[in-house]
């Protein structure tokens, strides 16, 4: 291998061990690490699927790969949009309802890792509200079980996010199905949240989410066509035409948004003749304010 070559296979090298430490590249890109006699690290952060542990000196906080539990509080935007969906998917009548369960899996979370665990883990970045950052594992209980198949069993979880390969060596694909099928049972079964569940009302909330999510993908995606990699708009610089991208954005409402400039955030555009809070909600999800 000559000296060029050998700079190259470093550079590839040296960029691939960024990536994965970035959690760029998918979760599987590293091996997974086990730690053992692990315990769970009281922290108001904690809920059903995403908790703080130590292993001895090591602590991280650790997202589970897989399934995803109702959210404990609406304190930011996104926990609020994200409680919103969960409501629509598992067909319930109430957002606070949806809180109440994600409660629920917090508690069964703290009963079932009071006694020391196991974690296996990649390291994979898993993006979320902790400023240390947490990462993608499995959690293999005292009793030898796997905490996210015991979610879902319990109708505590539903099956929806990152996987990878288990650590016993079951496909990701296969993981997905075993899963859903213990949802499926849950459900059935009407225990966990799907004893609150609406049959008759479930499949009109989820077609409503899904025709929300196709809506942003496709605003995102004119967005970029357009020039803005992040595909975000910035108030205080886009154009008229580029405005008017935003589904509910005309001619005159593109104008007032332009001359009602400078803004601060994004809640100014209260400020402007016609925005009330529900316009302004339909487009918050395509706007920012330099980097706001």
């Amino acid at each position: 291998m000559n000296g060029l070559s050998k700079k190259l296979l470093g550079g590839i090298l040296l960029l691939t061990a960024m990536l994965i430490f970035g959690g760029i590249l998918p979760s599987y890109a590293a091996d997974l690490q086990m730690f053992s006699n692990v315990r769970l690290v009281n922290n108001p952060a904690n809920d059903g699927d995403s908790f703080f542990a130590e292993a001895g000196e090591k602590s991280f906080h650790v997202r589970l790969y897989f399934v995803d539990c109702p959210e404990t509080s609406t304190s930011s935007k996104s926990d609020a949009q994200r409680v919103r969906e969960q409501t629509r998917y598992f067909g319930l009548s109430h957002a606070a309802r949806t809180i109440h369960f994600g409660n629920e899996a917090k508690s069964f979370v703290e009963r079932i890792l009071a006694k020391p665990f196991t974690v296996h883990t990649a390291f994979a970045s898993a993006l979320g509200r902790s400023a240390k950052g947490r990462v993608y594992g499995f959690i293999i209980t005292a009793d030898g079980d796997d905490l996210a198949s015991l979610l879902v069993k319990n109708g505590l979880a539903r099956a929806y996010g990152m996987g990878r390969k288990t650590p016993n060596g079951i496909p990701r694909d296969e993981m997905i199905e075993r899963l859903r099928d213990l949802e499926t049972s849950a459900m059935l079964k009407r225990i966990g949240i799907w004893s609150e569940s609406d049959p008759e009302r479930i499949a009109e909330f989820r077609a409503k989410q899904r025709s929300e999510d196709q809506e942003l993908k496709d605003i995102q995606s004119q967005v970029k066509t357009a020039g803005f990699s992040d595909g975000l708009l910035d108030l205080n610089t886009t154009s008229k035409e580029k405005l008017m991208l935003i589904k509910g954005i005309g001619p005159v409402f593109a104008e007032r948004i332009i001359a009602g400039r400078p803004y601060k955030t994004v809640d100014d555009l209260l400020k402007v003749k016609g925005f009330g809070s529900k316009r302004l909600e339909k487009i918050r999800p395509y706007v920012v304010v330099g980097k706001e």
